[in-house]
């Protein structure tokens, strides 16, 4: 049993059930209406700005029917109807109580634990477009990264990969990069050296959110590829040393590339970034970009290179990483702003050839609710 009240001024109303209390402010309401008038039937865009809305909007009335709550607003005289769940799940009336580096519900931190449990999915099954590609996408959410196997061995395989979820963000390196040894590379990428888990791209702005990587050749001795997850590393500096994950997070470090003519790629961003409530969005790590550390007052140096340092050998260690080995025809999908990848070192002798490119997360949480919608409206059927 839900029951409504509105104060006394008609500012804001209260929605009380047995185990919930939410307020909600007039404009607040009045702002997200949902009749005709306010919202394009069609796709659900807002036909009003907010200087359309009177100042002095107050609540006249509110009454709760079923699962219907209608609201009565002055000085308009405008009565609109909300859907309860649809409150409740849009409620703003919380108390912020998480420490800062949060992480949202979807989200599932992991370590070297993940190993035998990598999200994988079946190129077959994820080209349906059904129950499989939606699952797929939702665990590549949740943990960051997602293997694709029994794909096509051809050249430009990898952008059937992006068709499943999005497009092809174009860069410096083309609509698509070959990650091979080269005699005179202009990326330490395309040797055979290992390489330490990091972000790819960091001196963009905006980074690229999603980096798909898919194998053609691999019959060299070693070059498995590693993962690990950033936000599980940067909540480990936090708990470890809160003065770490602070300086990292409240000060800025600088990214560069320059490797080639007519390209000078710079950004200025933290290695941690938090959202205004603390929640942790992103993490920047790449010791090969980072350009030289001017943001940082002369105080918090010494201390902001002990965290970098400790953040790098939390990042390096085996406790921490995810490692497989992509055979032809098997792609990982890994979204940049959260998973560092890396790859172990291979030989000269037999090949290794990946092709690689960039799209953006936009996409990929875009196709998983629009499948995840579909799904439910077709099971209610």
């Amino acid at each position: 049993m839900t029951s409504v009240s509105v104060d006394a001024s008609g500012e804001y109303l209260t929605l009380v059930t047995e185990d919930s209390r939410h307020r909600f402010h007039a404009i607040w309401l009045r702002d997200n209406a949902s009749d005709p008038e306010t919202r394009a039937p069609a796709n659900g865009q807002r036909l009003i700005a907010l200087r359309d809305i009177p100042t002095d909007t107050r609540i006249s009335a509110a009454e709760v029917t079923g699962a219907l709550l209608e609201v009565a607003f002055a000085p308009e005289g405008k009565r609109v109807t909300f859907d309860l769940g649809w409150l409740a799940t849009h409620a703003y009336d919380n108390v912020q109580t998480q420490r800062r580096g949060w992480t949202a519900p979807e989200i599932e931190l992991w370590d070297s634990g993940l190993m035998g449990h990598v999200p994988t999915g079946d190129f077959a099954d994820l080209a349906a477009r059904g129950a499989g590609l939606s699952q797929w996408l939702g665990e590549v959410t949740k943990f960051g990264f997602g293997k694709v196997v029994n794909g096509p061995v051809e050249e430009g395989a990898l952008f059937r990969i992006v068709d499943l979820f999005g497009y092809v963000r174009e860069t410096n390196y083309g609509r698509h990069f070959d990650v091979r040894t080269e005699v005179n590379p202009t990326n330490l990428a395309f040797t055979g050296l290992g390489l330490q888990a990091h972000t790819d791209n960091p001196y963009r702005d905006p980074v690229p959110t999603v980096q798909v990587l898919y194998c053609l050749e691999s019959s060299a001795a070693g070059g498995e590829n590693m993962v690990v997850d950033g936000f599980a590393a940067a909540r480990r500096l936090r708990d470890e040393n809160p003065d770490f994950f602070d300086v990292l997070a409240n000060h800025c470090a600088r990214f560069e590339y320059a490797g080639e003519a007519g390209v000078c790629l710079t950004s200025r961003r933290p290695m941690i970034e938090l959202a205004p409530d603390g929640e942790l969005i992103g993490v920047r790590f790449n010791n090969r970009s980072l350009s030289a550390v001017t943001d940082v007052p002369f105080d918090k140096m010494a201390t902001y290179y002990a965290a970098y340092r400790r953040f790098g050998e939390i990042i390096d260690e085996e406790a921490m990483e995810v490692t497989f080995r992509l055979e032809p025809g098997e792609a990982f999908v890994v979204d940049n702003t959260r998973v560092l990848h890396a790859r172990k070192g291979y030989s000269g002798d037999g090949t290794r050839w990946l092709q690689g490119c960039y799209a953006d997360k936009d996409g990929l949480r875009s196709t998983r609710d629009a499948l995840l919608r579909d799904l439910q409206r077709e099971a209610a059927e």
